[in-house]
C-alpha cells in the first residue's frame, strides 16, 4: 500500500507541478544522436503515458510525462509514426521508413510485427470502429486488427497523409499523396467505402504534395467532420469531406509554409493546433484556433520547427512537442500545458550539449516546491506508512533472534 501510493504521486507530480501556458524542457530521448524526432504520442486515457521512436529504430515508453523513458522495442529502421487508437484502450500502432509496421495491445509495453506491412515505409494511420487504414510508399493498407493487413487501393502512389472522415460503415477515408502531380492539382483521393473503391479529388488546394489530413470531431449539429490539411504551402480545412477547402493560412494570419503537425482539442470541432517545421524556411512554429481557423495565436515555442506533436485527450491538454534545430542538429523536447494563456518561455534554449536537456528549474527542485505540491500529503502518507511497514519487520526479526 505504500509503495503505492509513492508510485501514484510520483505520478501525478509533473502534471501538478507544471506551470501553466508555460514552456517546459524535457530530457533529450536516450539514443536520439543529432536527428530530428519525427515519432511522438500520448495515451489518450492518460496524458503522462508516451510512446516515441528515436533514429535508431528504438520504441520508448515513458510514464511520467516524458520525465523518464524505457526501451519497449528495438528495431533496426528509424520510426516515422505512431498512434494510439481513440477507440480501444491499449491499441497502439507504429510505423517505420522501410521495416512495416509495429502493433501493441498493451498501452505500448509490448510489440509485435505487423504481417502484409513487411518492406513498407508506414507513414501514417488512421482509425474507425471497424478498421485501422495506413498510408505506405505503396498505397493504402487496411487491418481489422492491426496485425493483419491487406492492401486496399491506390497502389501506384505513395500516400503521405490519411483521415477518416466517417468513422461508422460505411467508412469514409480521404488520403493524400506526394506525387505524381495531376493537371496540376494537390493529389487527394477518396474511399467511401473502407478502402474497396477510390477516386480523385481536385479541391482548390496549392501546394505539390498532401504532408497531413486530420479530421475532427462532429460539430453539434450535422454529421459531417470538419477535415484540415497541411501542404507543404499551407493549411487548408473542408467542411464538406475534402471536397472543397478553403485556405486557412497566408496574409496575416498564418504563413504559407508547410505543416506537418496537426491535433484536435478533446470533443472541439472548432478548436486545433497546427504546427510546421518550416521546410527549411525558418517559418515554423506552433498556433492554436479557438474559432474554426478564423484566427490563430502563436504558442511561441522555444524553437520553430516543430517536427512532432502529441497532444493530450484534456480540456487544458498537455502538448508534447518535439523540435530541431538544422544549424546545429539539436532534436529536444517540451512539454506545453495548455490553460489559454499568455505562452511563457524557458529561460535559455537547449544547447548541443544539453541536447534538449531541461532548460528551467527542475520542477521540485527545492524543499519549497516539494512543500507546495499538491501530492505532499499522499507522499506523507506513503512514506509514513513504509516506515510502518519497516518497523514491523524490524520488530519481527528481532522477536525471531529471541
Amino acid at each position: 500500500m505504500a509503495l503505492w501510493v509513492i508510485a501514484f504521486a510520483a505520478t501525478n507530480a509533473l502534471a501538478d507541478a507544471l506551470p501553466p501556458s508555460t514552456w517546459v524542457g524535457l530530457k533529450s530521448l536516450p539514443r536520439q544522436g543529432r536527428t530530428a524526432i519525427f515519432a511522438l504520442a500520448v495515451d489518450p486515457s492518460n496524458s503522462q503515458r508516451l510512446i516515441a521512436g528515436n533514429s535508431e529504430g528504438t520504441l520508448l515508453r515513458s510514464t511520467d510525462g516524458a520525465s523518464t523513458w524505457t526501451s519497449v522495442h528495438a528495431g533496426k529502421a528509424a520510426l516515422t509514426t505512431i498512434a494510439f487508437s481513440p477507440f480501444n484502450s491499449g491499441f497502439v500502432v507504429a510505423g517505420t521508413r522501410g521495416s512495416g509496421g509495429l502493433v501493441s495491445r498493451d498501452g505500448g509495453s509490448t510489440w509485435v510485427v505487423a504481417t502484409g506491412l513487411e518492406g513498407r515505409q508506414v507513414r501514417v494511420f488512421s482509425f474507425s470502429l471497424t478498421i485501422v487504414a495506413a498510408g505506405t510508399d505503396k498505397g493504402v493498407f487496411v487491418s481489422q486488427d492491426g496485425s493483419s493487413w491487406q492492401q486496399s487501393g491506390l497502389a501506384n502512389r505513395s500516400i503521405d497523409a490519411l483521415a477518416v472522415t466517417a468513422i461508422h460503415v460505411p467508412v469514409h477515408l480521404v488520403a493524400g499523396s506526394d506525387g505524381p502531380l495531376t493537371a496540376g492539382t494537390v493529389p487527394m483521393f477518396q474511399s467511401v467505402d473502407g478502402g474497396l473503391n477510390w477516386s480523385t479529388l481536385s479541391p482548390a488546394v496549392s501546394g505539390t504534395f498532401v504532408v497531413k489530413l486530420v479530421a475532427g470531431p462532429l460539430p453539434p449539429v450535422g454529421d459531417t467532420r470538419p477535415v484540415v490539411a497541411g501542404t507543404n504551402a499551407g493549411l487548408f480545412a473542408s467542411t464538406d469531406n475534402a471536397a472543397s477547402f478553403v485556405a486557412l493560412s497566408g496574409g496575416s494570419v498564418l504563413p504559407s509554409t508547410d505543416y506537418t503537425q496537426i491535433a484536435f482539442i478533446t470533443d472541439h470541432h472548432d478548436r486545433f493546433y497546427a504546427a510546421s517545421d518550416g521546410g527549411g524556411s525558418g517559418a515554423g512554429g506552433l498556433w492554436r484556433t479557438n474559432d474554426g481557423g478564423q484566427s490563430f495565436g502563436s504558442l511561441v515555442p522555444p524553437m520553430r520547427s516543430i517536427t512532432a506533436l502529441a497532444v493530450s485527450n484534456d480540456e487544458s491538454p498537455f502538448l508534447y512537442v518535439a523540435t530541431f534545430r538544422p544549424s546545429d542538429h539539436v532534436a529536444a523536447l517540451w512539454v506545453y500545458r495548455d490553460t489559454g494563456g499568455t505562452p511563457q518561455g524557458p529561460t535559455v534554449s537547449p544547447t548541443s550539449a544539453a541536447s534538449g536537456g531541461r532548460t528551467s528549474r527542475p520542477l521540485g527542485s527545492s524543499v519549497f516546491d516539494i512543500l507546495t505540491w499538491s501530492q505532499t500529503p499522499y507522499i506523507g502518507l506513503g512514506l509514513g506508512a513504509l516506515a510502518v511497514v519497516l518497523l514491523a519487520l524490524l520488530a519481527n526479526a528481532r522477536g525471531r533472534r529471541r
